[in-house]
């Protein structure tokens, strides 16, 4: 596979799979237990039939969108992934220029590979991911440096007081920084030009918290010990109010799956609520965001933005979630794959297709801009 020949997702994939060493691949690829909500978060959209209008005299196409605070092009953005430097030397970096180049918003995870300062030096809109940690005073570091970086908007994930299930990270021996292992060291060897560019690249760390914490960074560690040493177990609502209120610009909070939890998200006063189930990485035989996405809507979408996050694969995807009522939509592995592929390059292409599809399918639908996406075009199977 060549990136001239990608022209979906599964053809990124395919990329990314040639390319990276198999602990790595999995990753990025895997979810929870038996993987039932990572595959139903993109099988959902198929329950809902797009009904196109006809004759309706559409020449050209607006996708643009407000989402946090920021007028973005696309009704669609980078979700915040972690340690995306294992993938591509390139890394967040990547991601930062190819939201400048769609002028749409692109997410930092806390434990990223490209620190606060240097991306908040990034033009386009920004949203930083935080964890809350068990050590205070890294939490307050990081919303005084985000401020300080320029930081357009924060986003609380409350979906990880405990790491799920991710069988696939154990049988191939997932760490970061990498570990070589009897396990590992065939497909290592086995992927020179990926070796090599880590090798001989930066050294790699969590530069937005390896002043607090050695694991990810000093200290061989898999994700899921990561989150189960580091992580606060004991995040409530307070909590987000209180970061709402110290942070005091638009805020979202990640993670929301229902109905109940939305309306808590409308009183403590967020911007936003990003509708997602960490991509089925955590809570497997949980809903799929777009199964929740209407009852949602219908019940706090008068009051906050509600984004669809996860599962999205088709520029048909994001104009069903626009239909049912989404402000926008985000995602990781539609983006992912394509780093790991092939970098910068590989983002904007992947990018760039998902564009053309956007607007090739809503010239098909009849409909000029955003706003005439509306329930009357969806049916149910």
């Amino acid at each position: 596979m060549r990136l001239k020949n990608c022209y979906n997702t599964q053809d990124f994939r395919k990329l990314a799979r040639q390319r990276l060493p198999a602990p790595l691949f999995h990753y990025i690829d895997g979810g929870a237990d038996d993987e039932v909500t990572m595959h139903r978060n993109t099988a959902a959209f198929e329950t809902v039939d797009l009904v196109p209008r006809v004759l309706a005299g559409v020449e050209s196409v607006d996708l643009s969108v407000q989402v946090l605070g920021q007028q973005l092009q696309l009704p669609l953005f980078f979700s915040p992934t972690a340690m995306q430097r294992l993938f591509h030397q390139e890394g967040e970096r990547a991601i930062a220029q190819a939201a400048a180049q769609f002028g749409t918003l692109f997410g930092v995870s806390t434990i990223g590979t490209r620190s606060i300062e240097e991306l908040g030096r990034c033009g386009s809109p920004k949203l930083f991911q935080i964890y809350i940690h068990k050590d205070p005073a890294l939490n307050r570091d990081l919303v005084e440096r985000c401020r300080d970086a320029g930081f357009d908007a924060l986003a609380l994930t409350v979906d990880t007081i405990v790491a799920g299930n991710r069988e696939r990270d154990y049988l191939t021996g997932m760490t970061a920084p990498p570990k070589l292992t009897l396990k590992s060291l065939m497909s290592f060897a086995l992927h020179p030009r990926w070796t090599l560019a880590y090798l001989m690249g930066k050294t790699f760390d969590l530069p937005n918290v390896s002043k607090y914490v050695r694991q990810g960074s000093d200290v061989a560690a898999s994700v899921v010990d990561y989150m189960n040493n580091q992580l606060s177990r004991r995040i409530d609502w307070d909590d987000a109010a209180r970061l709402i209120e110290d942070w005091q610009g638009p805020f979202a909070i990640k993670g929301v799956m229902s109905v109940a939890d939305a309306r808590m998200a409308v009183q403590v006063g967020a911007s936003a609520i990003m509708i997602s189930n960490h991509g089925g990485r955590q809570l497997d035989g949980s809903r799929a965001p777009f199964d929740q996405l209407q009852t949602i809507v219908d019940a706090v979408g008068d009051d906050i933005e509600v984004i669809l996050d996860g599962g999205v694969r088709r520029g048909t995807h994001v104009l069903k979630a626009l239909a049912m009522g989404a402000t926008a939509c985000s995602g990781g592995r539609m983006y992912l794959y394509a780093l790991a592929g092939a970098g910068t390059a590989g983002v904007m292409r992947a990018m760039t297709l998902l564009r053309d599809e956007m607007e090739r399918d809503m010239l098909l639908m009849g409909c000029a801009k955003v706003a005439d996406l509306n329930r009357s075009m969806l049916a149910q199977r």
